[in-house]
């Protein structure tokens, strides 16, 4: 399930790509409405605005976690981290365009990214069971989280953008294999 903030559609043409079958859903849908469907995982899309009014998709997604697969993208990255219980603030000069780098902790390698928000998490708000993965390294924002114990992450920037030489790509991958593991694991 594909949950509709203002998404833009070739997100679920990289979806299908991995041979995922994408239903979207409306931003306003409930977690009953979403579980209804029995999906194998949920993707939180991108979207204008500030998330933190959107107390509805944050309730909803707090409902989500745990039960399935999440991955999120801008607007659905501050939303994930909203329902985890970090905070968010508005950026003094929002983030536009191509060429923003950001470095992956885990692998140590920068990527190349297009972002178009203005609102980003505070990483001082972060619980114990939140992991920062990845960095701006322009202002040393949070560009990326995991959740510890539940199949739940997310990215500030746009992987389908494809800035770079499609530096973010794997993205859909590890959504895809997070998929494919709790498949096993149920």
């Amino acid at each position: 399930v594909a949950i509709d903030y203002g998404m833009k559609w070739n997100i679920p043409r990289h979806l299908k790509q991995l041979g995922c079958k994408v239903t979207v859903l409306p931003g306003n849908c409930t977690a009953a409405e979403v579980m209804e469907l029995n999906p194998d995982g949920v993707f939180l899309s991108n979207g204008p605005g500030d998330p933190e009014p959107l107390t509805y998709a944050i309730d909803t997604i707090r409902e989500l976690l745990g039960q399935v697969p999440i991955f999120g993208i801008c607007l659905g990255h501050q939303l994930l981290g909203l329902a985890c219980g970090c905070k968010t603030f508005k950026l003094k000069f929002g983030h536009r365009g191509a060429n923003q780098p950001v470095i992956n902790h885990a692998t140590g390698q920068v990527e190349i990214t297009s972002q178009n928000h203005g609102f980003a998490i505070d990483p001082e708000t972060k619980p114990d069971d939140v992991e920062i993965t990845h960095i701006n390294m322009n202002d040393n924002t949070v560009a990326g989280l995991r959740h510890k114990t539940h199949p739940a992450f997310s990215v500030q920037y746009h992987p389908e953008a494809s800035a770079g030489p499609h530096d973010s790509h794997y993205l859909f991958q590890q959504f895809f294999e997070s998929i494919s593991q709790a498949r096993v694991s149920s």
